[in-house]
């Protein structure tokens, strides 16, 4: 007879397979070319689907604008319908706190903390788009064994610290 068939639906399904994949072009950019330019290759993909998700906020609303004021529920939204847990945790006119204790990329984040840049750079790159620039800084990841993420969002780019993002004209 061939090959037995897999018992648990769960262990091949397209979820599973993705993540996997992601899990291991993460490890492998880590491993062959080091964690800081992973964290850059990771970014730029990061901020690609930054412009894409801002574009389909846009897109969907009524008049076609989005408002520096959606920053935090853009934000909140889009992890909630990709599997995260974050929520603010503070936030006033310059700064958005958040945290989290649920990744979206399951364990599949474990030591690959190169993934994280997929949230600095979206984050990012969507408060730049509503605010002309922004600071991100992941002060804690699950990725680094942390348990939870906490996350400043710097909606004035000069200040804070972490990394710096601009507004791009198309």
């Amino acid at each position: 007879m061939g090959a037995e068939p897999i018992e648990r639906k769960e262990d091949l399904e397209r979820e599973v397979f993705l993540l996997s994949m992601v899990n291991a072009l993460s490890g492998t950019l880590q491993d062959v070319v080091g964690l800081k330019d992973a964290e850059g290759y990771i970014s730029t993909v990061g901020e690609r689907i930054g412009e894409t998700i801002c574009g389909a906020y846009r897109n969907s609303s009524d008049n076609g604008e989005i408002k520096p004021d959606d920053l935090s529920y853009i934000l909140t939204d889009l992890k909630a319908r990709i599997g995260g847990t974050f929520k603010v945790e503070s936030e006033d006119s310059k700064t958005i706190e958040f945290s989290n204790t649920k990744c979206p990329f399951g364990s599949f984040v474990d030591g690959r903390p190169s993934l994280c840049m997929m949230t600095s750079n979206v984050f990012g790159t969507i408060a730049a788009t509503l605010h002309g620039e922004a600071r991100v800084e992941l002060l804690k990841t699950i990725a680094n064994g942390d348990g939870c993420c906490s996350v400043l969002v710097h909606t004035d780019g000069s200040a804070g610290g972490g990394r710096r993002y601009f507004a791009y004209d198309d």
